[in-house]
């Protein structure tokens, strides 16, 4: 089977800060990296160093972010299709990482914004009965909507992550298989069983050093979190997100305890190296992480 991300490409500028500032305050900080980024991105390219066949149908400007979007893609496993917008800066995130750990993320989305239901459309014309469609928020409505929606008439499951969040995502349920979702983000849904009486097969919930859960209806499986110490937390979900997803799929099996298992050693990994897409386990590690139980 094959994976399909549908989402956004940017670059990363990682900055440093002693913790976030308060509205109106001007603030030092130790520019740490740029790297490739953006959800979309970062589930494809953790996906396919897993070795699952994985293709990244993102939207980017004819721009030299762009280009240097392209330049990097083409040292990664994934097949990458970037669609050149004319007129359209190419998307990027500032990360403002405070001295604790956490960070916090500020995207544009004027490429990913301008991606169509067509681009959406034409991006699973090779998509068979089934293979998956990944999500992120970073679409519009229409756009999302008709991926969703075509991935359904092709027999294929679906999985999204709705961060950013934004409104219309309470109409798509009905057409999502597995979402994934923080604490913040299930409490601002009305938490996974509100998820689930929407419509969506099975949640999954990541709760930080507390680990994660599988949550189906009538049932529940709850995964440790992997120890590490705690570097840089950006892409940490994407790359959980997309190995429990990559190990299900490449033992042919439904999501479980052992593809929990496998996401947070991976997101252990990354937490503890500074950067994204660079900080990702390279395919060397994600062979080792999936072989193990």
């Amino acid at each position: 089977m094959k994976a399909f991300v549908i989402g956004n490409a940017a670059l990363d500028e990682t900055v440093s800060v002693d913790d976030f500032p308060r509205p109106g305050a001007s603030i030092f900080g130790q520019a740490l990296s740029q790297d490739l980024g953006g959800k979309g991105v970062n589930q494809a390219v953790a996906m396919a160093r897993t070795g699952l066949a994985c293709h990244l149908i993102a939207a980017v400007g004819q721009d030299a972010r762009g280009r240097e979007i392209a330049a990097r893609l083409a040292a990664e496993p994934v097949m990458a299709q970037l669609i050149a917008l004319p007129g359209v800066a190419t998307d990027n995130s500032i990360i403002l990482m405070a001295g604790h750990g956490e960070n916090a993320v500020i995207t544009t989305r004027a490429a990913a914004g301008a991606m169509t239901p067509d681009h959406a459309i034409a991006a699973l014309e090779k998509a068979a009965q089934g293979d998956l469609l990944v999500l992120q928020g970073n679409l519009g409505a229409a756009t999302t909507g008709a991926a969703l929606r075509a991935a359904r008439a092709r027999g294929m499951r679906t999985a999204l992550n709705p961060s950013p969040m934004q409104d219309y995502v309470a109409e798509l349920w009905p057409l999502v298989d597995c979402a994934f979702v923080n604490e913040d983000e299930a409490a601002m849904l009305g938490g996974d069983a509100a998820l689930l009486a929407q419509g969506v097969a099975e949640v999954v919930l990541t709760l930080g050093a507390r680990g994660a859960a599988l949550v189906r209806p009538g049932a529940r499986i709850d995964a440790p979190a992997s120890p590490c110490v705690v570097v840089d937390t950006t892409g940490a979900g994407d790359c959980f997100m997309a190995v429990a997803l990559a190990s299900a799929a490449l033992r042919g099996a439904p999501l479980d305890a052992r593809a929990l298992r496998h996401a947070a050693i991976a997101a252990a990994w990354t937490v503890g190296r500074a950067g994204t897409v660079s900080a990702f386990p390279d395919t060397g590690a994600m062979r080792a992480i999936l072989a193990g139980d």
